[in-house]
């Protein structure tokens, strides 16, 4: 009897699907569902009927309920686009009000290089619309063999139109689709090799997990207050480089501050180049009051500001008391090191002479803000995780990421110490160190907060800077490299793929391939794009971009294509430093939220910081059109148009949805919205 009784039970009990409904009052109502209805339910006879029917009711309205609120959502954001999109056109504000006469040079060259490849595409989309309904229409992306022989013959075709477009194809068959192939097929290559090399960090990065190699000190500190003389406390200088970041100075001076190291074997150097009366006072305020706290901070303030960062950090080393330290260990004004960071790095140097930079991974207190900050986080965290380990492990070398990294003192000294020559003077370091033969080593377990750029504006500025500066240092380096002491191994990995592959060929051939190219060959069908090289390869590529990061995999799509998008940036940075264009040497500080952990919003309080505070945030920030971004949205779409006539699904999805990206970009859409 027990089992009949229970399965008595378990049929009655779970009859129907239990819906609460909350009311709270007549305008604010909504409804849970318990449990979902199971296919025995709706086979039982009888009285349960109706209650079922009723139930199932209420479920129905459930989800009509939903998918009510996911129209609305949908509207609203909709709606919310729109609005963006008419207040920055009536706005009128674009990317020249902020660029500097040097650099509008160099970008209006460009800019009007794309303009004439918009209108000569919609002049030909015209031109080939008209002649697909004169019957002229070819089914496949190449020309078909047959029509050779009536684009020679001058009597094959009647009518004005019908012999001027014959000519247009026989020109292009015979002039531009030969060279236009040919730099596609140059494109492909170089896009092979560097995804070849993609792979290899990744395997690298795999064998690394797998073996679990990891650098390990030879001594771990356990007491630092004691400052015992059997422990490894040297003398360490801390650098703490700004300029106008009034939104970060506390928290980062405040982080360092808490440093756990011997008081006695610590200074820390906040070298303001701020040129800002207030933000100066206050900086120099907190020094002034956790110098009180018995803290060895200093305050340093350049009357001439020359060389940017480099020519800060050089000023700073040049102090009569930085021959009594042992190691310098630099924080960006957005940094938040941990108390224990330097006791995980700076043990790494004991019994280890050749040793010469320990680089400590970077985290992100924003990385969720918006998507904008999302897709740099799968860019950074792929950098860390995989180039810097694996670079780090196999070859003891790797740029240096200008901060969050302790240096050995003599390490800079014997390689030249800071140079203000580029505008990645971190990277120009770690060059000169490696080829004097110092070492380096990532610690991909130790990590130190800081800010991602959450505007369009300041990441597209980074960028310029990051992708510039590389270029004017290999032409800078190269006879260096060459009559160096290294192997020629070495030698061989800094030019080809440090330099060349990493840095020169990866924005060359996104852009020029995906933005360039591909359109082109919508209007010059002759000279053709494989569907793996638009589709198949790029995905693969972006999947391995993004296991580092595996809860970014649903941006995946997202990324793609802004990855191309920013190509246009990257590209124009990466020809200015090698020719030494207009922009090559600008440097504009990255804009700063302030936040000191992820939950912190991006806006202080009005009452944070008092009057002066208020005084320096008058000037008003603005979302603003791009038009490099825009010129190279229309000539996408208008390439994507013209693939449906050639009826080529991949290239026209490709194209269509890549247009919609830079037309998001170009709008400012994809970063922080200023209302």
């Amino acid at each position: 009897m027990a089992p009949t009784s229970f399965y008595w039970w378990g049929k009655e009990t779970h009859r129907g699907t239990p819906v609460v409904v909350k009311m709270e009052n007549p305008n604010n109502w909504s409804m849970v569902e318990i449990e979902s209805p199971t296919e025995d339910d709706f086979l039982h006879k009888g009285r349960g009927r109706n209650k079922n029917a009723k139930q199932l009711t209420w479920v129905l309205l459930l989800k009509a309920h939903r998918a009510a609120g996911c129209l609305t959502s949908i509207a609203s954001a909709t709606l919310s686009i729109v609005t963006a999109v008419r207040r920055r056109l009536s706005s009128g504000r674009t990317d020249t009000d902020i660029d500097t006469e040097r650099s509008m040079r160099t970008s209006t060259r460009f800019y009007s290089c794309i303009k004439v490849f918009l209108w000569v595409s919609i002049v030909l989309l015209g031109f080939e619309v008209a002649a697909y309904y004169k019957g002229w229409h070819f089914g496949a992306p190449d020309l078909h063999l047959q029509y050779l022989y009536a684009l020679t013959n001058p009597f094959a075709f009647t009518g004005v139109f019908n012999s001027i477009y014959s000519k247009w194809v026989a020109i292009r068959v015979e002039y531009i689709a030969p060279p236009l192939q040919f730099l596609a097929n140059t494109c492909i290559y170089l896009f092979l090799i560097q995804s070849l090399d993609r792979l290899v960090l990744c395997l690298g990065c795999f064998w690394i997990k797998f073996k679990k190699i990891k650098p390990v000190a030879k001594q771990s500190l356990s007491d630092v207050e004691s400052g015992d003389d059997d422990e490894f406390f040297p003398m360490v200088l801390v650098q703490i480089p700004m300029c106008n970041e009034k939104e970060v100075y506390q928290q980062s001076i405040g982080a360092v501050c808490n440093l756990e190291w011997p008081k006695s074997k610590i200074l820390i150097q906040v070298l303001d180049d701020s040129d800002d009366p207030i933000t100066q006072l206050l900086i120099k305020e907190e020094v002034d009051r956790w110098s009180e706290d018995g803290i060895n901070i200093v305050y340093i303030h350049r009357e001439i500001r020359e060389g940017y960062k480099a020519g800060n950090l050089k000023s700073a080393m040049n102090c009569s008391y930085v021959k009594d330290y042992e190691f310098v260990v630099i924080f960006d004004a957005d940094f938040q090191p941990t108390p224990d960071f330097l006791t995980k790095t700076v043990p790494h140097f004991k019994d280890n002479d050749e040793l010469g930079l320990v680089q400590a991974r970077w985290s992100f207190v924003n990385k969720d803000e918006n998507l904008l900050t999302r897709l740099q986080h799968v860019n950074l965290a792929f950098h860390f995780e995989v180039e810097q380990q694996v670079n780090g492990i196999f070859l003891n070398f790797f740029g240096f990421n200008g901060t969050a990294g302790v240096w050995r003192i003599k390490a800079l000294e014997d390689s030249g110490g800071w140079l203000e020559r580029t505008t990645v003077e971190d990277m120009d370091i770690a060059v000169r160190a490696h080829l004097h033969g110092w070492k380096m080593i990532f610690l991909n377990d130790v990590e130190c907060q800081c800010e991602l750029p959450e505007s369009y504006e300041a990441y597209r500025k980074q960028q310029h800077r990051w992708h510039s500066g590389p270029m004017q240092l290999f032409r800078l380096c190269l006879p260096d490299i060459i009559k160096s002491k290294i192997s020629i191994w070495k030698k061989l990995n800094l030019i080809f793929l440090f330099f060349l592959l990493r840095k020169l060929i990866l924005p060359f051939y996104s852009f020029t391939l995906f933005c360039i190219i591909l359109p082109m060959t919508m209007f010059i069908p002759e000279a053709t794009l494989p569907a793996w090289v638009v589709c198949y390869i790029p995905a693969t590529m972006s999947f391995l971009n993004i296991l580092p990061s595996p809860k970014s995999f649903p941006f995946i799509v997202p990324y793609l294509l802004f990855e191309n998008t920013m190509s246009v940036t990257k590209f124009n940075a990466m020809i200015s430093g090698l020719f030494q264009l207009g922009s090559a040497y600008e440097w504009v500080v990255t804009k700063k939220s302030g936040r000191s952990s992820s939950g912190d919003l991006a806006e202080e309080s009005p009452e944070k910081g008092g009057p002066e505070m208020m005084m320096m945030k008058k000037k008003k920030q603005h979302n603003r059109m791009y038009k490099k971004e825009l010129m190279l949205a229309f000539l996408l779409l208008t390439a994507s148009c013209r693939s449906l006539l050639s009826a080529q699904g991949i290239h026209f999805y490709f194209l269509l949805f890549q247009g919609l990206s830079f037309l998001l970009v170009g709008l400012d859409l994809i970063g922080e919205q200023i209302e």
